[in-house]
């Protein structure tokens, strides 16, 4: 081998390395997000579980404060004949985010606005990389047993835990829709 051929390898095999520690970190990089966003989200599950009176917490603030709709509908800005409408859309969700923090603002109150992931985030992640991996995992199986070359479970097992882990790792595949 030439010196030129070695040191063409060799650079090669530098850009490979840094290819794939530029992937790890990435990957890494996610992860933590993922995390530190679990840490955050985490602090907001007792909230969760609370529920919207019946009437609305608008018209629940609203009552415990002892304002009356003509009261309300000044510090609002709005007429007496809007505050049921604006009342009623808190309840059917139909009340903009715009609204519901002027609504808040007047009632002295903080509008909290966000999502409570029903576990965590990294959680999610794994579960829809096996489900997509367990629909590839189950073509990949019955097109191989067709031409009789079929993998132990053990080889299957270990595929599949790879196949994961490269989903997770390519975010595009891991929410794209099997057709």
């Amino acid at each position: 081998m030439t010196i030129k051929l070695l040191t063409h390898i060799y650079k090669l095999i530098t850009i490979t390395r840094a290819y794939e520690y530029d992937r790890y970190e990435k990957k890494k990089q996610k992860k933590i997000i993922r995390e530190q966003l679990d840490d955050t989200l985490r602090r907001f599950s007792t909230i969760a579980s609370v529920n919207r009176p019946m009437r609305g917490w608008i018209r629940a603030i609203r009552d415990a404060l002892g304002m009356n709709m003509r009261q309300f509908a000044n510090r609002l800005g709005v007429s007496k004949s809007r505050i049921p409408r604006i009342e009623q859309d808190e309840i059917t969700g139909s009340l903009t985010l715009k609204t519901m923090n002027r609504v808040a603002e007047k009632l002295d109150c903080v509008f909290v606005y966000g999502f409570v992931p029903r576990t965590s985030l990294d959680d999610t992640v794994k579960k829809q990389a096996s489900l997509t991996a367990r629909k590839r995992m189950s073509r990949l199986m019955h097109t191989m047993n067709l031409e009789a070359q079929g993998l132990s479970s053990k080889n299957a097992k270990k595929a599949f835990n790879n196949m994961v882990d490269e989903i997770i790792d390519s975010p595009s595949i891991l929410w794209e829709e099997d057709k």
